[in-house]
């Protein structure tokens, strides 16, 4: 019995799962909040009651909205899954999470971050099978795979196991069989996943900054190819698969994670204090002080100050209230929030060579205005540095970043990158740069959106052409 409340779906990208011996819904409440920066648009939270089902709440809003404290006390039971998201337009479809369907095998639930790149073979393969999809994500399917395997075994790791190896993409996810929670990370590591003990009980979370909200001691991160069995006093670890190589996201350290997590044992804040750093010894620039662009280019201005022995400055000052742009739907809703999120501070800006700091410039929308909100606010030049090279490629993993004529650097030189956000200079880190501030070699990092060697075969139409090339196997 599945007790829902939902709105309508979109799709990923942050996760939690909580196996304790007292309840966990506001566990999963406060690590959820410590992911939101990984997802604005929706929230979801599941619990087990024994005895009673599934507790499932998920809507639309940020997670303060959609949980108060009347709907935390319903979600009771000592075993939960959580998930944020943003929209992203691989999918063209519609997916809130955590997904739930009621099987001859008791209640499944599935929470996830990443893309299943075959789900479109998968969900055909079912439907010739004769099974019926209720909504069009590929965590129904998954689901189905998972049913059936546990028909003709009732050990639900071996299921999983087998399930596993059916599946290609990235992915971190947390998932629920009957009340036993597990979290599972894919092979070759793309997405994050990390373990942690609480008082009286364990978490997987998509980063240890949500491991830090709830009090709970990090462990290790989940290894890529691992299942992890979250039980009240203990947690059993499974290897699935080992390859050689791993294929970890660089944007996690350059953006998407908080500064204060450690994703694979490297902090992230290091990790762009090391790139402002690299990046200051690679592009120079003259300029009188260094302004980031908050809160995302913060850490790599540091550094670049540290690097340059040019002073820091906050000449930006972010209204906390807006939430990321990047992970925004539409075009039309960037630009308005655009407009109300960074604000000059003229005593600091007039009259100075600015060099202006992010972790990335994808579209160029925001750069574009900033740069302007720079010299109307009276700075002499504006010069733009960039923590990431330049991103021309399309991320088919999980990043909002899936249409190639989107990208500012594609076809055009950094002159005329300047020339088009209006920036008297434009210079990106280089690969070789950036590698070496992640501390990871370069064949355990995927970097397809930088190079257009990606991971795993991505299928992008319906006969399954392939795009890029195959670098791991």
């Amino acid at each position: 019995m599945i007790n829902s409340q939902y709105d309508k779906p979109k799709d990923k990208c942050g996760v939690v799962g909580v196996s304790s011996k007292s309840e966990v819904g506001y566990v999963l409440y406060y690590a959820l909040q410590a992911l939101q920066h990984r997802g604005q648009e929706y929230a979801g939270i599941a619990t087990s009651e024994e005895g009673k089902g599934i507790n499932l709440v998920k809507k639309k809003g940020y997670v303060n909205d959609v949980f108060d404290s009347h709907t935390l006390s319903n979600l009771k039971g000592r075993s939960g899954i959580a998930h944020v998201l943003y929209s992203i337009k691989i999918s063209k479809r519609e997916n809130l999470q955590p997904v739930f369907l009621s099987t001859l095998y008791g209640d499944i639930g599935l929470a996830h971050n990443g893309i299943i790149t075959n789900s479109r073979n998968i969900k055909e393969q079912l439907m010739i099978e004769g099974h019926a999809f209720s909504t069009s994500t590929e965590e129904e399917s998954f689901i189905y795979l998972l049913a059936k395997k546990l028909s003709t075994t009732h050990d639900v790791v071996t299921a999983i196991i087998k399930t596993l190896e059916l599946i290609k993409g990235s992915y971190a996810f947390v998932l629920m069989v009957n009340g036993r929670v597990f979290g599972i990370r894919d092979p070759l590591g793309i997405k994050p996943l990390a373990l942690g003990k609480l008082k009286d009980g364990y978490i997987v979370a998509s980063e240890t900054a949500a491991l830090d909200a709830v009090n709970a001691e990090f462990i290790r991160d989940v290894r890529p190819g691992e299942i992890i069995e979250l039980k009240e006093d203990s947690y059993v670890s499974t290897i699935f698969m080992e390859k050689v190589h791993k294929a970890y996201c660089m944007f996690e350290w350059v953006y998407f994670s908080r500064a204060d997590s450690v994703i694979d044992g490297r902090s992230c804040y290091d990790v762009r204090i090391k790139i402002g750093e690299n990046l200051a010894k690679e592009s120079p620039a003259e300029g009188d002080i260094v302004v980031p662009v908050p809160d995302s280019g913060r850490s790599h201005a540091i550094g670049y100050s540290m690097g340059s022995g040019i002073p820091y400055a906050e000449g930006l000052m972010k209204n906390r209230y807006v939430g990321r742009t990047f992970i925004m739907p539409t075009k039309e809703i960037r630009d308005h929030f655009l407009k109300l999120k960074n604000n000059p501070v003229k005593s600091v800006i007039k009259d100075k060579k600015v060099i202006l700091v992010d972790d990335s410039i994808v579209r160029g929308s925001t750069m574009k205005r900033l740069v302007k909100t720079l010299k109307d606010a009276g700075a002499k030049e504006v010069h733009v540095r960039i923590g990431c090279p330049p991103i021309t490629n399309p991320c088919y993993l999980g990043v909002d970043m899936t249409t190639k004529n989107q990208f500012l650097a594609v076809d055009r030189s950094y002159e005329e990158i300047a020339e088009n956000i209006g920036a008297d200079s434009v210079s990106y880190i280089s690969i070789d740069g950036l590698v070496d501030a992640i501390g990871i070699p370069k064949s355990d990092l995927c970097m397809g959106c930088l190079t257009g060697n990606y991971p795993v075969y991505v299928p992008i139409d319906e006969n399954s052409k392939k795009i890029g090339k195959h670098i791991i196997d």
